[in-house]
């Protein structure tokens, strides 16, 4: 938590320190005026120190929507100003290069540059201040609307070895709900359930972190969710969330009871959890096998899957398999297996994509979308939720709808 602090406060006392000193102590003179730009991060800083150090153990878990609120109004102030930041530095740094080669090649004083070697900050300026707009606009986009923007993905795996009896057979995926950020919102979660359920799908999974520290979080919810519907039923796994790790409990006996508590108020909602196990689903004459383990994350997210026991009598089948962490995919099931159809979550893409990319890229090689080695694929579902942060831009709260089709030999 300490760490944490003390990256926030950076995150929020450099960009500033420096458009203070370059700019405000040159604008005014005036104390007042001085004094009154730093306002905003103080109140920032206090606010959050408030939560943090005042409000006792589990914070994120009984003041969600307070957090979520001061996560946005950090990222409203600190990352515009740190995009003028760096369009200023970059102002500074072309200047001085420009000066450095007409003093190497015309030798005039360093301060005197030649034409062409005369560059202005201005442009540079102005190029900060309409990005740190336009970045300003997309966050308070993405915690306003971004993160109710619900978008229907139609995707299609192609096999020869998907059975003829499930051509065409259609996999609704959702994950990473957190519904513990939903908290005073029950109404986008409503909107989610009917939009799943206009899809039709044949079967339904969820690919895990249903809530966001304890299990609890449900209450409010499972009459809501108890509304999905699908003809061959409602499938899920665990997340790294659903263990209840992030929570701070007074003893083992305490933690374990929450999980119970979250396994059986999925049972009660209609949903049948895949523990390291699988079941065999049955249409037009045919069967394929649907198989679900523990999350399996590289460390320190947690390893509890157990593949070889969740496959054990599913072989010869057409095999689905659903981990939440996509890097178990690369770790264990493809070089342990030969499962066709991976369905996985966790990324979030760190909620935010542009032009194709994200920075999720960077700690995780699949981190949206559709992957294939060979004819073996894996598909990653950018979630419905969000923990801490109320904000997502590009990477749409996701509803994946999957198309089996059977190709010939």
């Amino acid at each position: 938590m300490h760490r944490i602090t003390l990256i926030l406060i950076l995150f929020l006392l450099l960009p500033d320190m420096y458009i203070y000193l370059v700019y405000i102590v040159k604008k005014t003179r005036n104390i007042v005026w001085r004094s009154t730009y730093w306002l905003p991060t103080a109140m920032l800083v206090a606010i959050y120190m408030y939560y943090i150090y005042m409000t006792g153990d589990n914070v994120l878990s009984h003041h969600p929507q307070g957090i979520g609120r001061l996560a946005v109004a950090v990222m409203l102030f600190a990352v515009p100003k740190t995009v003028f930041m760096l369009c200023s530095l970059l102002g500074i740094l072309m200047r001085g290069i420009s000066r450095l080669l007409s003093l190497v090649i015309f030798r005039t004083p360093f301060r005197s540059p030649h034409s062409p070697f005369v560059a202005h900050r201005l442009p540079y300026i102005l190029l900060g201040l309409i990005l740190g707009v336009i970045s300003f606009a997309n966050i308070l986009y993405g915690a306003i609307a971004g993160i109710t923007r619900f978008e229907v993905k139609d995707v299609e795996y192609r096999s020869a070895n998907i059975p003829k009896g499930f051509d065409g057979y259609r996999i609704l995926q959702l994950s990473d709900i957190h519904i513990g950020s939903w908290l005073g919102n029950p109404e986008a979660v409503r909107h989610l359930v009917k939009l799943v359920n206009e899809q039709k799908a044949d079967l339904i999974v969820f690919t895990g972190d249903l809530v966001n520290q304890q299990s609890h979080e449900l209450d409010g919810f499972k009459e809501i969710l108890s509304r999905l519907h699908a003809p061959d039923g409602i499938y899920s796994i665990l997340g790294n969330h659903d263990y209840g790790t992030y929570y701070r409990w007074r003893n083992r006996k305490e933690e374990a009871a929450n999980l119970e508590y979250l396994i059986e108020q999925q049972k009660e909602m209609g949903w049948k959890m895949l523990n390291n196990e699988h079941d065999i689903l049955y249409h037009k004459g045919d069967s394929i096998a649907l198989i679900g383990v523990e999350n399996d994350g590289e460390p320190p997210f947690s390893q509890f899957a157990d593949l070889p026991k969740a496959m054990q009598g599913t072989e010869g089948m057409f095999r689905i398999l659903l981990s939440h962490n996509p890097t178990h995919w690369r770790r264990e099931v493809l070089p342990g297996s030969d499962i066709e159809l991976t369905l996985s979550g966790h990324t979030h893409a760190m909620q935010m994509e542009m032009f194709g990319h994200s920075l999720a890229s960077l700690i995780y090689p699949e981190w949206a979308g559709m992957y294939y080695e060979g004819k073996r694929a894996l598909y990653v579902n950018v979630g419905i939720g969000y923990v801490g942060l109320p904000f997502r831009f590009g990477a749409w709260p996701e509803i994946t709808v999957i198309k089996l089709v059977s190709e010939n030999e």
